[in-house]
């Protein structure tokens, strides 16, 4: 199959996290006909990664992630683009690198591997699990994919997902005195959040912060005695250092819990590559034994996670020749070091 009809083959196979199962199944035994070393490393009871190499030690290692976010959105396509879920995000960029891997194999060149992870879009537990094999060590640089527009990305924002709980004391609407409202406490607390100037850095640029979820209450007559709030902020600095400002902020008003946490990466430049500092998390931050990394990819992460979610043809095609050409750039690097 060429990059475009394994791309769909692969987007036809539902894969939403915590689902990749059938999809890491097919993977698994397409590249051991294409005659790889492939083992399925265990994540959990049903999912595993899918870990491919040659008889020669990978010093250049492929990667991205098996799942997807829902719904799912089976294939279609025109003559410019491919569309549904998956098509940049990241089956089309599986394709890409299966695909570079074998013309790269035909030229001779076998110190390479395969690694595609599960659960990248939720937790990244396949990362943490991925960062423990002792095949790591062998590789001297990570090639990681994310729709970055095929523009080689040398710096990714860092992540820090918390959550907000807020109490109050329930009582009749129409006495608001003998209540308490956790949802108004809540929302006290979020405005100082939307107004506080969080730290911006001259590489990666500013802190941004997305509620993304606001629950409480049971009623419009009744003062709601419990709240919360989920936040997703894309660091520029430390994680511990946002915390420090986050937790002057909030105070003692509500609860805070931290539920995720991933420091900014600053990653390989190569020359000959046009770069960029891009705001969104990868699988990377989890993958530090697996050499220096690098992160390129087809298609746009403005089409990723949306019901237009696109690629262009023409790019995956081209993804191909620049995954070829980084690795065989960084191949000779190593040589020379």
């Amino acid at each position: 199959m060429n990059v475009i009809e394994l791309t769909k083959k692969l987007m036809d196979i539902p894969s939403v996290s915590g689902d990749e199962d059938k999809v890491s199944e097919y993977v698994a035994g397409h590249l051991q006909k294409l005659g790889y070393n492939v083992e399925k490393q265990s994540v959990d009871t049903k999912l595993f990664n899918v870990i491919a190499t040659t008889d020669h030690s990978p010093a250049v290692v492929f990667s991205t992630h098996l799942d997807t976010v829902p719904p799912f959105i089976p294939a279609s396509d025109d003559a410019e683009f491919i569309y549904g879920r998956g098509s940049c995000d990241a089956k089309g960029i599986i394709a890409s690198q299966i695909i570079a891997a074998e013309k790269l194999r035909a030229e001779g060149i076998k110190n390479i591997g395969l690694l595609f992870t599960v659960d990248e879009e939720v937790g990244s537990i396949g990362a943490k699990k991925a960062n423990e094999h002792p095949l790591a060590k062998e590789c001297k640089f990570l090639i990681n994919g994310e729709p970055t527009d095929n523009i080689l990305a040398i710096g990714s924002k860092g992540s820090l997902r918390i959550r907000l709980h807020a109490k109050g004391k329930a009582g009749h609407s129409a006495y608001p005195e003998n209540g308490e409202s956790a949802i108004e406490k809540l929302l006290d607390v979020l405005n100082d959040i939307r107004t506080f100037d969080f730290p911006v850095d001259s590489f990666f640029g500013e802190t941004t912060c997305n509620i993304g979820v606001i629950n409480g209450g049971t009623r419009s007559n009744v003062i709601p005695d419990s709240a919360f709030s989920d936040l997703h902020f894309r660091l520029v600095t430390s994680g511990a250092d946002l915390k420090s400002l986050f937790e002057m902020v909030v105070g003692e008003r509500v609860e805070i819990e931290y539920l995720s946490k991933s420091e900014p990466i600053k990653m390989l430049a190569v020359e000959g590559f046009e770069q960029r500092v891009v705001r969104f998390t990868t699988d990377i931050p989890y993958l530090t034994n697996w050499g220096q990394p690098l992160l390129l990819g087809a298609g746009s992460i403005l089409d990723a996670h949306t019901e237009h979610e696109k690629v262009s043809k023409k790019e995956l095609e081209k993804s191909v020749e620049l995954y070829i050409g980084l690795a065989k750039k960084l191949l000779e690097t190593d040589l020379k070091s």
